[in-house]
């Protein structure tokens, strides 16, 4: 799936980068139709990377459960840092809250310890 923020990765890049990240993916049938992962300390700090959704299947609201998913995740409960960096997709992100900081996005939230 070409991305305009992972199209330069070798696929050696994105299996490194995900097997040092918390992924989830969405499936349709058990085919998989997204994706997205949050870099994270597992304590403080989660950085919201790789959101994506095939084309086809987009505004479904796929990403908005992606996004969810990751955010609610059991074991990044305790994150109370949120960031993240979008060219084009700042309306999805502020649906949770995230607002602009310059390039980046962020959340910042009190999660219960």
């Amino acid at each position: 799936m070409a991305s305009y923020w992972g199209s330069a990765r070798s696929d050696e890049a994105h299996h490194r980068a995900f097997a040092n990240s918390l992924c989830v993916g969405a499936y349709i049938d058990r085919k998989q139709v997204g994706f997205a992962r949050a870099i994270t300390d597992y304590t403080v700090f989660a950085y919201l990377a790789d959101v994506i959704i095939w084309p086809e299947h987009r505004g479904q609201g796929i990403g908005i459960r992606l996004v969810q998913a990751l955010i609610d995740h059991p074991d990044l409960k305790t994150v109370s840092h949120w960031s993240l960096s979008t060219n084009d997709a700042h309306s999805l992100y502020q649906k949770f809250g995230f607002e602009i900081d310059g390039r980046y996005m962020r959340l910042e939230r009190n999660p219960a310890a």
